[in-house]
This record gives structure tokens, sequence and C-alpha cells, in this order.
């Protein structure tokens, strides 16, 4: 026993080791990542805005032995032409590599090169690297919005540095459309990610050692009480007996805490078990009366066709139809079904489900909710039913805004629900009326219904009672934005 303590103990120290290494790596990973991004970012800034003062100097004609950029800085700089031709190139550039041409001497200029240039249509036969998409040759004195960048190295009077390219294309009266490279150097970048790498590789072995040894004692006294708790599971499996409990330690630490949640765990399976029992039972229990009535009038047609009870033969259908369908959403509700992210308007709906309904009146004013439009339609569909099946003379709809919430009340003049009975009508197939038929109350899923979708909805449905006298439903749900 004690060897197989050992074994758990030291699984569980070196598992917890891991996904603390998993975890150290992945954030030192993204730490080094975003630092170098930053600083990348920042050169490519640099050398953008290098490249732009160079553009700026070509588009006001300035000569290529003027510009400033070219005058041995130690940041290089390449001008190429329509032809990928290097025309213009910093003093001491002695190699360059990661831009569009590792020529660092520009060609001697030939008489009618500009000539050349100015007739020239935009060098559509050039590659074109920028992301600005024109692909035609800019306007005279226009610098392109887009910028090209790119990493490389390059050699400036024998110093070789790592460098961030940035290319901008210019345009140009006597030279055609023009591309500048220029660079900036890469070594604060390199210099501050070794130096965070090092740190790192020094500190995660020491940081993983304290938690391992940690991890190594807090496991030995943790664990003690598993063993328990596993044998009882165990029991509970085998037996199927859900009543049964795992033993709770009077540690207070989160052991205990795991006790008592699959205590809760249990219960909640215990009750889930039992309601699913209950639903299975009722259902076939309001299955086996219209399928038992179709069954006898077919059987009846089948044996004289003249007392074929075509007008009841169709409701019974209709109404195991219905049935079916209520017994199928509820199921898609049980499964955790999210309703869709659509709007919808409650007022909208409210005069589309109350149209045609005889002594139904709508005072509603604009309010969207976020949800699917069938399901909650199916809600206000419930709640009207039920109402026009209780009410005297008239039914009430009516959708208003509290604050962040839309509220859609159904109210009607009957004889209303006991305040005790106000909770248990949202139970399945309750029926509060034992002497009312099934035919004219339903199967008792309606409000069982409405209210599992207002829920979903991250919504709720009550009942109450209305100014007339009669039952009052309130449905509740977040309103959009």
């Amino acid at each position: 026993m004690s060897r197989l303590f050992g074994s758990v103990r030291a699984r569980a120290t070196l598992g917890a080791t891991l996904v603390v290494a998993v975890a150290l790596v992945a954030a030192g990973t993204a730490v080094l990542l975003s630092l170098r991004s930053n600083l990348i970012g920042e050169a490519g800034t640099q050398a953008e805005r290098s490249a732009r003062a160079v553009a700026s100097e070509l588009a006001a004609r300035t000569p290529y032995d003027r510009l400033s950029g070219l005058d041995g800085d130690d940041r290089p700089v390449q001008i190429v032409d329509e032809d990928g031709s290097l025309v213009a190139a910093s003093e001491d550039l002695q190699r360059i590599e990661g831009t569009s041409t590792a020529e660092v001497t520009p060609r001697p200029s030939a008489p009618g090169d500009d000539d050349d240039d100015d007739d020239d249509s935009g060098g559509s036969d050039a590659p074109d690297d920028s992301d600005d998409d024109s692909g035609a040759s800019l306007a005279p004195g226009e610098i392109a919005g887009g910028t090209t960048f790119s990493n490389g190295s390059a050699t400036i009077d024998g110093d070789a540095e790592d460098y961030r390219f940035a290319s901008v294309e210019v345009g140009t009266a006597d030279r055609g459309t023009l591309t500048v490279t220029a660079g900036a150097p890469l070594a604060a970048e390199h210099s501050a990610v070794n130096t965070t790498l090092t740190g790192m590789l020094i500190g995660l072995p020491l940081l993983l050692g304290v938690v391992a040894g940690v991890t190594w004692l807090v496991t030995g006294r943790a664990l003690r009480p598993v063993e328990g708790i596993r044998r009882e599971m165990a029991a509970i499996t085998a037996s199927e007996d859900l009543t049964r409990r795992v033993p709770e330690p009077a540690t207070h630490d989160e052991i205990a805490r795991l006790a008592g949640t699959t205590n809760e765990t249990l219960a909640a399976l215990e009750a889930s078990v039992d309601r699913q029992r209950r639903f299975v039972a009722d259902a076939s229990h309001e299955l086996r009366s219209p399928i038992a009535s179709l069954r006898t009038q077919l059987e009846v047609a089948a044996a004289h066709p003249g007392l074929l009870d075509l007008d009841g033969a169709v409701e019974d259908t209709v109404r195991l139809q219905h049935l079916a369908a209520d017994l199928l959403l509820l199921a898609r509700l049980d499964a955790g079904e999210r309703p869709a992210g659509a709007r919808v308007d409650l007022a909208a709906m409210a005069r589309e489900e109350a149209a045609g309904r005889t002594g139904v009146t709508v005072d509603a004013e604009p309010a969207e909710v976020t949800g699917s439009r069938g399901q909650l339609g199916r809600v206000l569909a419930n709640l009207l039913d039920n109402a026009g099946r209780h009410a005297r003379e008239r039914v009430t709809v009516s959708v208003r805004r509290e604050g962040s919430w839309a509220v859609l009340a159904v109210a009607d003049d009957g004889d209303g629900v006991a305040e005790a009975d106000r909770e248990r009508i949202f139970e399945r197939f309750v029926r509060l009326d034992a002497a009312r038929s099934r035919d004219d109350g339903g199967a008792g899923l309606g409000l069982a219904i409405a209210r599992d979708v207002a829920v979903r909805h991250g919504g709720t449905l009550t009942a109450g009672a209305a100014p007339a006298g009669g039952a009052l439903f309130e449905l509740r749900l977040p309103l959009t934005g």
C-alpha cells in the first residue's frame, strides 16, 4: 500500500510539475514573441521613417549625390529603378541581403536614361512587392502609401549587422517610379531577447524545483482521504444506487470540498434520473391515449369503412403530432441546446401571434432581445393558448421596458391561479383542473416548455394575479445591447 501511495504521489508531483513547466514555457514564449514583435515593429517604424525621408527628397527632384540618407549614415539605403537595377546606395555599403537586390554598387548613368524613364509606362513587367494595390506607376512627386517590410543583414564599413528593411515607392518626373529601401538595426532586439531568454533559462529550473517540492509535500496530505471516496464511488457505480453518498473529510480543504461537490452531483444526478423516469412514464401515458384512439378508429374503419370518423382521426393525429413536437423540444432543451443569436422585436412578435385570435388585445412598445425567434414565438403562443382556455372574454398582451429588461405580459380575466399553485403549474404534465379533458387542456407541457425556453434565453417566466382578477404571466428577457 505504501509503495502504491508513493507511486500516486510521485505521479501527481510529476504531473503538476509538467503542467507548470508547460505553462511557464508557453508564457515565456509569449513574452519573448511579444518583446521581439514590439522591437521589430519599432525598428520597422524607424526604417520606414528613413525610407520615406529619402522618398520625399526624391519626390522633390533631389539628385542622388545630394540625398541626406546616403551620406555615410550607419543605416543602409538602396534606391532601385523600375527595372530592378540599383541606381543609388549608402556610402560604405559593402554587402546587403534581404532586399529586392543584393547589389551595393549603383550602375553608371547612361545618356538617355532620363528620356527612357520619361517614356516608360510604369515598369509593369517589374516585380512589385509593395502592399499598395494600384499596380501602376506613381505620378511624379507621389509617394505610395503602402510599405513592404523584410528582415535581412548588411555590412557597412566592415560592420555586419541584422536589419529590418522598409521599402517605399516614389514617383519622379525624370526617373520614373523608384523604390527606396532603408534599414534599421536589430541589435537592440537581439540583445533584449537574449537577455530575457537567459533569465528564463536560469529561473525556470529553480521554479520547477520549488513547485515539485511543494507539490510532493502537499499531495501526500491531500491524497489520504481519496481512497475512501474512490471506494464509495466504485460501490455506487457497481450497485447503481444513487441514494448513497461519499464520505466527506472534516479537513475543510479541496478534497473535502470535492467530496461535498461529488455528493451534490450525486443528488442532482439522482433527481435527474427520477425526473427522467417520471418524464418517460408520463410521456408514455400521454402518448397511449391518442395512439389507442387512433388505432381504434382505424380498426373500425378497416372493418366498417362507412363508420370512419375522419375528423376524429385527424384530431388525434394532430394532437399526437403536437405532443411529439413538445417532447422533442423538451429533449433539445434538456440537452442544453443554445438559442440562436438573432434579434427579436417582442412587440412585433406579440402583434403577429395575437393576429386572428378572438378577444386578444396588444399594447406593446418596441423591445429587442436576442435569441431564437421560433422558440420565443412558441413561448408566447403557449401563453396565449393557456390564457384563451381560461379567459372569460378577453386576453391582454403588453410589452414594456424596465431598465435593462424587456417584459412581455399576458393577462386574462379568468379565475386566475391560486398562489400555492403558481410554481407547480410550470412542472411537466401538470394540470390544475383534474376534471378538464386532455383534449381541451393539452398534455400539461406548454408552461413547462415556456419556462425552459425563458431560462435558456437568460430570463424568467413567473405567474401572478392580473388586475382583472385572472392569471398574469410575465416573461422577462435581457434587452439587446
